[in-house]
């Protein structure tokens, strides 16, 4: 899949040059919840400067639990395009539902199962963890190396 997108408005586009592999997975945690607005959110772990950001945007940061985030948005229309977390180090968090090519997109992994939505059915092959798992455990599922 070729790594482009926008968000809402159009204002703030990405590219990749590659075409990078995605491990996309769903996050049912009550922050992703409200924040999209949704039962979840979906995101693609990427390295560090794997896309090129063009438009204006606007950074909005927290910290929480001893875990440092930083949220880039769309400074127009407010879409979270991606973030960075102190708990993924030179990784990029991509809200995948702002890919392009979207309709495609299968998580590999869902992760703090217990806040997910009870209408919700989730896939008896996919990896899930009742809160977040070790990076470890998370990084062989993200690449096909567990089933949790």
């Amino acid at each position: 899949m070729k790594l482009a997108g926008e968000c809402r408005c159009g204002a703030v586009t990405y590219h990749s040059p590659t075409t990078p592999q995605l491990a996309v997975y769903a996050c049912h945690c009550q922050h992703c919840q409200a924040w999209s607005g949704g039962g979840f959110a979906l995101h693609a772990l990427l390295p560090e400067g794997a896309f090129t950001l063009t438009g204006p945007t606007v950074e909005y940061h927290y910290e929480q639990q001893g875990q440092h985030a930083r949220h880039y948005l769309c400074a127009t229309c407010h879409t979270r395009m991606y973030n960075t977390t102190s708990a993924a180090p030179r990784l990029w968090v991509l809200r995948a539902g702002t890919l392009h090519e979207r309709s495609s997109l299968r998580p590999v992994a869902h992760i703090w199962v217990k806040h997910k939505q009870p209408w919700l059915v989730l896939p008896d092959d996919v990896p899930t963890w009742q809160e977040s798992p070790t990076p470890e455990t998370f990084a062989a599922a993200l690449t096909g190396g567990c089933r949790a």
